[in-house]
């Protein structure tokens, strides 16, 4: 309940405008916007205009009437930076020449762009990998070293019938998660 109440003051400041909001925002939210765009090609300068940029699409969304939102502000404020930016990526792989739009290669364009996604996807299972229980973990990092039931087994103390159980419903546990993360959907949808 804080946290929405938070989120509510907060939006009243940015619809209000009030400075104090407005800075202790961008102080909360900037290190993480940072943290993305600079990993994926950019500059503290596209730090800059984005995160501006998002705080006008925010803005705008507010004030409409019809905004709803099911996460925290700041997962919400996240997802509208890094949609900008990807889409400032793609405009920045045109070069102007002899006032001709020549368009680079489709496929560097593409694999940057699987490159972000598979970043983002390799977090997200990440982060939920580190939410399992330190026992799940790691039964789950025996298999990923390449070791066979049996190994497994031997190390856990488990029989070989339980342990692929166990796998089976780690990795089913470990799912659901990432499937109900609102990042799992954003990841979904082409962009």
């Amino acid at each position: 309940m804080g946290k929405r109440n938070t989120d509510q003051k907060v939006i009243k400041g940015i619809l209000d405008g009030d400075q104090k909001i407005l800075n202790v925002f961008y102080r909360d939210n900037i290190n993480y916007i940072q943290g993305y765009i600079l990993r994926h090609s950019g500059t503290i300068q596209d730090v800059e205009d984005i995160f501006q940029d998002a705080m006008v699409v925010l803005y705008q969304k507010i004030k409409s009437g019809t905004f709803e939102i099911h996460v925290p502000l700041s997962t919400y404020f996240y997802g509208i930076c890094k949609n900008t930016w990807r889409t400032r990526l793609r405009k920045k792989h045109q070069i102007i020449f002899d006032e001709t739009m020549i368009d680079i290669k489709r496929e560097t364009t593409d694999s940057l762009m699987n490159s972000i996604e598979n970043d983002e996807r390799e977090h997200l299972y990440r982060k939920h990998f580190q939410k399992l229980s330190t026992s799940n973990r790691s039964l789950m990092l025996l298999y990923f070293e390449g070791k066979s039931v049996k190994e497994i087994s031997k190390i856990t103390g488990y029989t070989p019938g339980y342990t692929r159980k166990k796998k089976f419903d780690v990795k089913k546990e470990l799912l659901t998660m990432i499937e109900q993360d609102p990042m799992f959907q954003e990841l979904r949808i082409p962009a």
